[in-house]
Protein backbone atom coordinates (compact mmCIF):
# COMPACT_ATOMS: atom_id res chain seq x y z
CA UNK A 1 0.00 0.00 0.00
CA UNK A 2 2.04 2.96 -1.27
CA UNK A 3 1.51 6.69 -1.52
CA UNK A 4 -0.45 6.43 -4.78
CA UNK A 5 -2.97 4.14 -3.09
CA UNK A 6 -3.13 6.58 -0.18
CA UNK A 7 -3.94 9.49 -2.50
CA UNK A 8 -6.66 7.57 -4.34
CA UNK A 9 -8.46 6.90 -1.07
CA UNK A 10 -8.17 10.60 -0.19
CA UNK A 11 -10.37 11.45 -3.17
CA UNK A 12 -13.00 9.01 -1.93
CA UNK A 13 -13.17 10.42 1.58
CA UNK A 14 -13.73 14.09 0.68
CA UNK A 15 -10.59 15.64 2.20
CA UNK A 16 -10.52 18.95 4.02
CA UNK A 17 -9.05 22.02 2.41
CA UNK A 18 -7.97 24.79 4.79
CA UNK A 19 -7.71 28.24 3.20
CA UNK A 20 -8.27 31.95 3.77
CA UNK A 21 -11.83 33.17 3.44
CA UNK A 22 -12.70 34.61 0.02
CA UNK A 23 -15.84 36.48 -1.18
CA UNK A 24 -18.29 34.86 -3.59
CA UNK A 25 -20.60 36.39 -6.17
CA UNK A 26 -24.34 35.69 -6.07
CA UNK A 27 -26.14 33.90 -8.88
CA UNK A 28 -29.81 33.36 -9.68
CA UNK A 29 -31.52 30.03 -9.10
CA UNK A 30 -34.99 28.72 -9.78
CA UNK A 31 -37.38 26.62 -7.73
CA UNK A 32 -38.91 23.30 -8.73
CA UNK A 33 -42.31 21.98 -7.66
CA UNK A 34 -42.59 22.93 -3.98
CA UNK A 35 -44.12 20.92 -1.12
CA UNK A 36 -47.01 22.65 0.67
CA UNK A 37 -47.76 20.56 3.77
CA UNK A 38 -45.57 19.62 6.70
CA UNK A 39 -45.41 17.71 9.96
CA UNK A 40 -43.01 18.74 12.71
CA UNK A 41 -41.86 16.81 15.76
CA UNK A 42 -39.14 15.24 17.88
CA UNK A 43 -38.12 11.65 18.61
CA UNK A 44 -37.13 10.38 22.06
CA UNK A 45 -36.12 7.19 23.81
CA UNK A 46 -39.28 5.94 25.53
CA UNK A 47 -37.39 4.91 28.67
CA UNK A 48 -34.75 7.59 29.19
CA UNK A 49 -36.51 10.47 27.45
CA UNK A 50 -33.30 11.34 25.61
CA UNK A 51 -33.69 12.83 22.17
CA UNK A 52 -32.56 10.52 19.36
CA UNK A 53 -30.44 11.88 16.50
CA UNK A 54 -30.25 10.70 12.86
CA UNK A 55 -33.55 8.80 13.14
CA UNK A 56 -35.26 7.93 9.84
CA UNK A 57 -38.65 9.65 9.40
CA UNK A 58 -40.82 8.94 6.36
CA UNK A 59 -44.39 9.04 5.06
CA UNK A 60 -45.80 5.48 4.69
CA UNK A 61 -46.68 4.70 1.09
CA UNK A 62 -44.91 7.85 -0.16
CA UNK A 63 -41.33 8.60 -1.17
CA UNK A 64 -40.76 11.53 1.22
CA UNK A 65 -38.26 11.09 4.04
CA UNK A 66 -35.74 12.87 6.26
CA UNK A 67 -33.75 12.31 9.46
CA UNK A 68 -33.84 13.95 12.87
CA UNK A 69 -31.10 16.45 13.59
CA UNK A 70 -28.64 16.35 16.50
CA UNK A 71 -31.41 17.70 18.77
CA UNK A 72 -33.75 14.85 17.77
CA UNK A 73 -36.09 17.18 15.83
CA UNK A 74 -37.50 16.91 12.31
CA UNK A 75 -39.73 18.64 9.77
CA UNK A 76 -41.11 16.58 6.88
CA UNK A 77 -42.93 18.24 3.97
CA UNK A 78 -45.31 16.61 1.48
CA UNK A 79 -47.54 17.50 -1.46
CA UNK A 80 -50.71 16.50 0.44
CA UNK A 81 -51.75 16.57 4.11
CA UNK A 82 -49.80 13.76 5.86
CA UNK A 83 -51.84 11.32 7.97
CA UNK A 84 -48.99 9.55 9.75
CA UNK A 85 -45.21 9.22 9.84
CA UNK A 86 -43.07 6.10 10.09
CA UNK A 87 -40.09 6.38 12.44
CA UNK A 88 -37.25 3.85 12.65
CA UNK A 89 -33.80 3.73 14.25
CA UNK A 90 -31.08 1.20 14.96
CA UNK A 91 -31.84 -0.76 18.12
CA UNK A 92 -35.46 0.40 18.40
CA UNK A 93 -38.87 -0.90 17.36
CA UNK A 94 -40.25 1.08 14.43
CA UNK A 95 -43.36 3.14 15.10
CA UNK A 96 -46.13 4.80 13.13
CA UNK A 97 -47.37 8.06 14.63
CA UNK A 98 -50.65 9.71 13.66
CA UNK A 99 -50.32 13.33 12.57
CA UNK A 100 -52.63 15.63 14.52
CA UNK A 101 -54.90 18.06 12.67
CA UNK A 102 -54.09 20.95 15.02
CA UNK A 103 -50.59 21.32 13.58
CA UNK A 104 -48.85 20.91 16.94
CA UNK A 105 -45.40 19.25 16.91
CA UNK A 106 -45.38 15.52 17.60
CA UNK A 107 -43.38 13.92 20.38
CA UNK A 108 -42.63 10.36 19.26
CA UNK A 109 -41.17 7.87 21.73
CA UNK A 110 -39.40 4.75 20.47
CA UNK A 111 -39.14 1.59 22.53
CA UNK A 112 -35.72 -0.09 22.62
CA UNK A 113 -35.83 -3.52 21.03
CA UNK A 114 -35.23 -6.48 23.31
CA UNK A 115 -33.53 -9.43 21.62
CA UNK A 116 -34.21 -12.84 23.04
CA UNK A 117 -31.27 -14.89 24.34
CA UNK A 118 -31.88 -17.69 21.83
CA UNK A 119 -31.28 -15.19 19.02
CA UNK A 120 -27.97 -14.12 20.54
CA UNK A 121 -26.64 -17.66 20.82
CA UNK A 122 -26.74 -18.29 17.07
CA UNK A 123 -24.27 -15.48 16.34
CA UNK A 124 -21.16 -17.65 16.08
CA UNK A 125 -20.88 -17.17 12.30
CA UNK A 126 -17.65 -16.18 10.56
CA UNK A 127 -17.74 -12.36 10.09
CA UNK A 128 -15.58 -12.43 6.96
CA UNK A 129 -17.85 -15.04 5.39
CA UNK A 130 -20.89 -12.87 6.13
CA UNK A 131 -19.25 -9.83 4.52
CA UNK A 132 -18.07 -11.63 1.40
CA UNK A 133 -21.49 -13.26 0.97
CA UNK A 134 -23.14 -9.85 1.41
CA UNK A 135 -20.87 -8.44 -1.29
CA UNK A 136 -21.84 -11.26 -3.64
CA UNK A 137 -25.54 -10.48 -3.04
CA UNK A 138 -25.29 -6.72 -3.70
CA UNK A 139 -26.59 -7.33 -7.23
CA UNK A 140 -29.72 -8.92 -5.74
CA UNK A 141 -30.35 -6.49 -2.86
CA UNK A 142 -29.83 -3.04 -4.39
CA UNK A 143 -31.29 -1.20 -7.37
CA UNK A 144 -30.85 -2.85 -10.78
CA UNK A 145 -32.15 0.05 -12.90
CA UNK A 146 -31.40 3.81 -12.68
CA UNK A 147 -33.25 5.95 -10.15
CA UNK A 148 -33.29 9.69 -9.43
CA UNK A 149 -33.10 10.91 -5.82
CA UNK A 150 -33.85 14.35 -4.44
CA UNK A 151 -31.39 15.06 -1.61
CA UNK A 152 -30.53 17.74 0.92
CA UNK A 153 -26.87 18.42 1.68
CA UNK A 154 -25.37 20.55 4.44
CA UNK A 155 -21.81 21.25 5.51
CA UNK A 156 -20.81 23.34 8.51
CA UNK A 157 -17.61 24.43 10.19
CA UNK A 158 -17.20 25.57 13.78
CA UNK A 159 -14.34 27.38 15.44
CA UNK A 160 -14.64 26.20 19.02
CA UNK A 161 -18.41 26.46 19.59
CA UNK A 162 -19.03 29.25 17.07
CA UNK A 163 -20.21 28.55 13.52
CA UNK A 164 -17.95 30.23 10.98
CA UNK A 165 -19.33 28.62 7.84
CA UNK A 166 -22.61 27.04 6.68
CA UNK A 167 -23.43 25.83 3.17
CA UNK A 168 -26.55 23.96 2.03
CA UNK A 169 -27.94 22.55 -1.20
CA UNK A 170 -30.95 20.71 -2.58
CA UNK A 171 -29.63 18.32 -5.20
CA UNK A 172 -30.68 15.67 -7.67
CA UNK A 173 -28.72 12.41 -7.50
CA UNK A 174 -28.85 10.05 -10.48
CA UNK A 175 -28.07 6.49 -9.33
CA UNK A 176 -27.27 3.71 -11.76
CA UNK A 177 -27.53 0.00 -10.99
CA UNK A 178 -25.18 -1.27 -8.28
CA UNK A 179 -23.71 -3.72 -10.76
CA UNK A 180 -22.31 -0.64 -12.53
CA UNK A 181 -20.55 0.45 -9.34
CA UNK A 182 -19.69 4.17 -9.50
CA UNK A 183 -20.24 4.47 -13.27
CA UNK A 184 -22.85 7.08 -14.24
CA UNK A 185 -23.72 8.33 -10.73
CA UNK A 186 -23.98 12.11 -10.94
CA UNK A 187 -25.23 15.02 -8.85
CA UNK A 188 -26.68 18.34 -9.99
CA UNK A 189 -27.53 21.29 -7.75
CA UNK A 190 -31.15 22.46 -7.75
CA UNK A 191 -30.67 25.28 -5.27
CA UNK A 192 -27.91 26.23 -2.84
CA UNK A 193 -26.72 28.92 -0.49
CA UNK A 194 -23.76 29.84 1.67
CA UNK A 195 -23.75 31.59 5.06
CA UNK A 196 -20.51 32.94 6.43
CA UNK A 197 -19.40 34.87 9.48
CA UNK A 198 -18.49 38.40 8.35
CA UNK A 199 -15.86 38.85 11.05
CA UNK A 200 -12.38 39.46 9.70
CA UNK A 201 -10.91 37.52 12.63
CA UNK A 202 -12.21 34.27 11.10
CA UNK A 203 -9.28 34.00 8.71
CA UNK A 204 -9.26 30.21 8.65
CA UNK A 205 -12.10 28.18 7.20
CA UNK A 206 -12.78 24.66 5.95
CA UNK A 207 -13.65 23.52 2.47
CA UNK A 208 -14.96 20.06 1.65
CA UNK A 209 -14.01 19.03 -1.86
CA UNK A 210 -16.90 17.62 -3.85
CA UNK A 211 -19.55 18.98 -1.50
CA UNK A 212 -22.89 17.82 -2.95
CA UNK A 213 -21.25 14.75 -4.55
CA UNK A 214 -20.91 13.44 -0.98
CA UNK A 215 -23.55 10.73 -1.47
CA UNK A 216 -21.78 9.39 -4.57
CA UNK A 217 -18.31 9.19 -3.03
CA UNK A 218 -19.38 7.72 0.28
CA UNK A 219 -21.92 5.16 -0.90
CA UNK A 220 -19.53 2.51 0.37
CA UNK A 221 -21.57 -0.45 -0.90
CA UNK A 222 -21.27 0.85 -4.45
CA UNK A 223 -17.91 2.59 -4.21
CA UNK A 224 -15.94 -0.31 -2.74
CA UNK A 225 -12.43 1.07 -3.23
CA UNK A 226 -12.46 2.50 0.28
CA UNK A 227 -13.45 -0.49 2.43
CA UNK A 228 -15.71 -3.22 1.06
CA UNK A 229 -13.27 -5.21 -1.03
CA UNK A 230 -11.14 -8.25 -0.25
CA UNK A 231 -7.82 -6.36 -0.11
CA UNK A 232 -9.07 -3.77 2.37
CA UNK A 233 -11.02 -6.19 4.55
CA UNK A 234 -7.91 -8.35 4.99
CA UNK A 235 -6.29 -5.44 6.84
CA UNK A 236 -8.83 -5.67 9.68
CA UNK A 237 -9.49 -7.87 12.67
CA UNK A 238 -13.18 -8.78 12.96
CA UNK A 239 -15.58 -10.23 15.48
CA UNK A 240 -19.33 -10.61 15.82
CA UNK A 241 -20.97 -7.96 17.95
CA UNK A 242 -24.29 -8.06 19.75
CA UNK A 243 -27.18 -8.34 17.27
CA UNK A 244 -29.66 -5.52 16.89
CA UNK A 245 -32.66 -4.46 14.80
CA UNK A 246 -33.16 -1.81 12.13
CA UNK A 247 -36.63 -1.21 10.68
CA UNK A 248 -37.85 -4.21 12.74
CA UNK A 249 -35.39 -6.47 10.90
CA UNK A 250 -32.71 -8.49 12.68
CA UNK A 251 -29.14 -7.44 11.91
CA UNK A 252 -25.74 -9.05 12.11
CA UNK A 253 -23.27 -6.62 13.69
CA UNK A 254 -19.63 -7.05 12.68
CA UNK A 255 -17.03 -5.09 14.63
CA UNK A 256 -13.81 -3.98 12.93
CA UNK A 257 -10.45 -2.79 14.21
CA UNK A 258 -7.06 -2.36 12.52
CA UNK A 259 -5.32 -5.73 12.14
CA UNK A 260 -1.99 -4.62 10.62
CA UNK A 261 0.30 -1.58 10.53
CA UNK A 262 0.57 0.10 7.12
CA UNK A 263 1.50 3.54 5.75
CA UNK A 264 -1.99 5.01 6.27
CA UNK A 265 -4.50 4.95 9.12
CA UNK A 266 -7.29 2.36 9.27
CA UNK A 267 -10.67 2.45 11.01
CA UNK A 268 -12.50 1.15 14.01
CA UNK A 269 -16.16 0.51 13.33
CA UNK A 270 -19.28 -1.59 12.90
CA UNK A 271 -20.95 -3.00 9.80
CA UNK A 272 -24.63 -3.98 10.00
CA UNK A 273 -25.94 -6.71 7.68
CA UNK A 274 -29.59 -7.76 7.35
CA UNK A 275 -29.85 -11.38 8.52
CA UNK A 276 -32.56 -12.28 6.02
CA UNK A 277 -31.37 -10.56 2.84
CA UNK A 278 -27.67 -10.17 3.71
CA UNK A 279 -27.83 -6.55 2.56
CA UNK A 280 -25.58 -3.90 4.12
CA UNK A 281 -27.82 -1.58 6.14
CA UNK A 282 -25.48 0.62 8.19
CA UNK A 283 -21.75 1.36 8.39
CA UNK A 284 -20.14 3.25 11.30
CA UNK A 285 -16.43 4.11 11.09
CA UNK A 286 -13.94 6.07 13.21
CA UNK A 287 -10.43 6.82 11.95
CA UNK A 288 -7.49 5.64 14.03
CA UNK A 289 -5.72 8.95 14.77
CA UNK A 290 -3.14 7.52 17.18
CA UNK A 291 -0.43 8.15 14.57
CA UNK A 292 -0.87 11.89 14.07
CA UNK A 293 1.35 12.16 10.98
CA UNK A 294 -0.47 9.40 9.08
CA UNK A 295 -3.88 10.77 10.08
CA UNK A 296 -2.89 14.26 8.91
CA UNK A 297 -1.75 12.98 5.51
CA UNK A 298 -5.04 11.12 5.15
CA UNK A 299 -7.42 13.88 6.29
CA UNK A 300 -5.80 17.03 4.94
CA UNK A 301 -5.51 18.02 1.29
CA UNK A 302 -3.98 21.49 1.63
CA UNK A 303 -3.17 24.03 4.33
CA UNK A 304 -1.65 27.50 4.58
CA UNK A 305 2.11 27.73 5.08
CA UNK A 306 3.07 27.74 8.75
CA UNK A 307 -0.15 26.17 10.00
CA UNK A 308 0.16 23.15 12.27
CA UNK A 309 -2.67 20.63 11.95
CA UNK A 310 -3.56 18.19 14.75
CA UNK A 311 -6.22 15.57 13.92
CA UNK A 312 -8.67 14.69 16.70
CA UNK A 313 -11.44 12.66 15.06
CA UNK A 314 -12.87 11.63 11.72
CA UNK A 315 -16.08 9.58 11.80
CA UNK A 316 -18.40 8.32 9.10
CA UNK A 317 -22.00 7.06 9.20
CA UNK A 318 -23.68 5.54 6.14
CA UNK A 319 -27.31 4.36 6.36
CA UNK A 320 -29.26 2.25 3.87
CA UNK A 321 -33.02 1.68 4.05
CA UNK A 322 -34.91 -1.50 3.10
CA UNK A 323 -38.25 -0.96 1.38
CA UNK A 324 -40.34 -3.13 -0.97
CA UNK A 325 -37.59 -5.74 -1.28
CA UNK A 326 -34.86 -3.23 -2.20
CA UNK A 327 -32.17 -1.60 -0.06
CA UNK A 328 -31.25 2.00 -0.95
CA UNK A 329 -28.90 4.69 0.29
CA UNK A 330 -30.71 6.98 2.75
CA UNK A 331 -28.26 9.07 4.85
CA UNK A 332 -24.54 9.86 5.05
CA UNK A 333 -22.72 11.90 7.68
CA UNK A 334 -19.02 12.66 8.13
CA UNK A 335 -17.47 14.56 11.05
CA UNK A 336 -13.95 15.98 11.25
CA UNK A 337 -12.50 17.37 14.47
CA UNK A 338 -9.05 18.89 14.52
CA UNK A 339 -6.91 21.57 16.15
CA UNK A 340 -4.82 24.19 14.38
CA UNK A 341 -2.21 26.63 15.52
CA UNK A 342 0.40 28.80 13.91
CA UNK A 343 4.08 28.40 14.64
CA UNK A 344 5.29 30.40 17.65
CA UNK A 345 1.76 30.59 19.12
CA UNK A 346 0.99 28.92 22.43
CA UNK A 347 -2.66 27.91 22.09
CA UNK A 348 -4.55 25.58 19.77
CA UNK A 349 -7.84 26.47 18.12
CA UNK A 350 -10.31 23.58 17.86
CA UNK A 351 -12.38 23.17 14.70
CA UNK A 352 -15.26 20.85 13.79
CA UNK A 353 -16.41 20.25 10.21
CA UNK A 354 -19.58 18.24 9.48
CA UNK A 355 -21.00 17.15 6.12
CA UNK A 356 -24.29 15.28 5.78
CA UNK A 357 -26.75 14.34 3.07
CA UNK A 358 -30.21 12.77 3.29
CA UNK A 359 -32.34 11.32 0.49
CA UNK A 360 -35.69 13.11 0.78
CA UNK A 361 -37.55 11.77 -2.27
CA UNK A 362 -36.99 9.40 -5.18
CA UNK A 363 -38.19 8.63 -8.70
CA UNK A 364 -37.82 4.95 -9.55
CA UNK A 365 -38.38 5.50 -13.29
CA UNK A 366 -36.66 8.77 -14.19
CA UNK A 367 -37.37 10.13 -17.67
CA UNK A 368 -33.95 11.74 -17.97
CA UNK A 369 -30.43 11.52 -16.63
CA UNK A 370 -27.97 14.17 -15.42
CA UNK A 371 -25.68 15.14 -18.27
CA UNK A 372 -21.96 15.31 -17.65
CA UNK A 373 -21.84 19.07 -18.23
CA UNK A 374 -24.64 19.56 -15.64
CA UNK A 375 -22.98 17.40 -12.97
CA UNK A 376 -21.33 18.95 -9.95
CA UNK A 377 -17.56 18.48 -10.02
CA UNK A 378 -15.84 16.40 -7.34
CA UNK A 379 -12.99 18.92 -7.37
CA UNK A 380 -15.26 21.89 -6.55
CA UNK A 381 -16.43 23.07 -3.15
CA UNK A 382 -19.81 24.49 -2.18
CA UNK A 383 -17.89 27.18 -0.29
CA UNK A 384 -16.80 28.61 -3.66
CA UNK A 385 -19.82 27.90 -5.86
CA UNK A 386 -22.86 28.68 -3.66
CA UNK A 387 -24.38 32.16 -3.49
CA UNK A 388 -24.36 34.07 -0.20
CA UNK A 389 -27.89 34.76 1.07
CA UNK A 390 -29.77 35.20 4.35
CA UNK A 391 -33.33 34.70 3.05
CA UNK A 392 -35.34 33.23 5.95
CA UNK A 393 -37.71 31.45 3.54
CA UNK A 394 -34.95 30.12 1.30
CA UNK A 395 -35.92 26.45 1.86
CA UNK A 396 -39.68 26.96 1.92
CA UNK A 397 -41.27 24.06 0.05
CA UNK A 398 -38.21 21.79 0.21
CA UNK A 399 -37.40 18.93 2.56
CA UNK A 400 -34.24 19.60 4.54
CA UNK A 401 -32.53 18.41 7.70
CA UNK A 402 -34.01 20.63 10.38
CA UNK A 403 -31.33 22.98 11.78
CA UNK A 404 -30.21 22.32 15.33
CA UNK A 405 -30.88 24.93 18.00
CA UNK A 406 -27.24 26.04 17.94
CA UNK A 407 -27.29 26.37 14.15
CA UNK A 408 -30.53 28.38 14.25
CA UNK A 409 -28.99 30.77 16.78
CA UNK A 410 -25.97 31.27 14.54
CA UNK A 411 -28.18 32.05 11.54
CA UNK A 412 -30.42 34.40 13.55
CA UNK A 413 -27.31 36.28 14.65
CA UNK A 414 -26.27 36.68 11.03
CA UNK A 415 -29.80 37.91 10.13
CA UNK A 416 -29.59 40.61 12.80
CA UNK A 417 -26.10 41.69 11.79
CA UNK A 418 -27.13 41.80 8.13
CA UNK A 419 -30.15 44.05 8.85
CA UNK A 420 -27.95 46.55 10.74
CA UNK A 421 -25.83 47.18 7.65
Amino acid sequence: MGRERNKSILTVLLPLLLALLMPSTARAQGDSLLLRYQVRGSVRDAKSGHRLQYVSVSIPGKRYSTVTNSDGEFVLKTNEPPKEVLVSHVGYNSRRAVVTTDGKPLTIRLEPNTIQLKEVLVMAEDPMLILTTALDKVKDNYITTPEMYRCFYRETAQKRSKYIYIAEAVTDLYKTAYTHRDIGDRVSVVKDRRLLSPKSSDTLSVKVLGGPTFAVSLDLVKNREFLLNSMELELYSMKMGSPTVIDDRMQYVIELEPGVSIDRPLYYGKIYVDRETLAFTRIELSLDVSNRDLATQFMLFKKPLGLRFKPREQTLLVNYKYEDGVTRLSYVRSTFRFACDWKRRLFNTNFTAVSEVVVTDRDESPSQTIKRKEAYSKSSSLYDTASYTLDEDFWSGYNIIEPTESLEKAVRRLYKEDKKR
